[in-house]
């Protein structure tokens, strides 16, 4: 906690939902979380859920075509975030489901909020643990390209990102 600031307990159960994969109606799926950002409080002293930034399973081939397009379009253009985003993915083996940390630092981003969002990641990060992959991005076209996405997740050997070639 280099910065001081503070991860909140909510931002905690929201990961450990996410982590756990457990068997459940198809109702219960529907509500499990796809994506979600994470903030500083408006104190800047802790890191909290962002309110109305999640994408729900049940939101994805409903009203959501594409949830990877959707999150990236979710990203505030000029101010950091944290994200977790449950990435489905095949390879040349298998078809597999992993957490991705995100941290969004734009360009456009005041110099204090990326300095304060810099310094916090560890605090977040020690609190997600078991996770195996992390992306970091600074402009949307670093991110946009589900290639990027790829190269994180295994590089060559994956052929697919949500169902989509890449």
């Amino acid at each position: 906690m280099a910065s001081g600031v503070a991860v909140s307990d909510a931002v905690v159960t929201v990961f450990n939902e996410m982590k756990v994969r457990k068997a459940c109606t198809p109702d219960e799926a529907k509500k499990r979380i796809k994506a979600v950002m994470f903030c500083l409080s408006d104190d800047k002293k802790k890191i909290v859920q962002e309110e109305g930034k999640v994408i729900y399973m049940g939101d994805v081939g409903e009203t959501i075509t594409d949830p990877y397009k959707h999150f990236v379009d979710m990203l505030p253009n000029e101010d950091c975030r944290y994200a977790l985003y449950d990435c489905t993915y095949e390879t040349k083996e298998s078809k597999k489901e992993d957490l991705v940390f995100i941290f969004w630092a734009p360009e456009e981003a005041p110099l204090k909020s990326k300095m304060i969002y810099a310094s916090s990641k560890d605090a977040i990060k020690k609190k997600f643990t078991g996770i195996k992959h992390e992306l970091q991005a600074n402009n949307k076209s670093d991110i946009k390209d589900r290639s990027t996405l790829a190269d994180k997740l295994g590089g060559s050997i994956v052929t697919s990102v949500e169902g989509l070639p890449l």
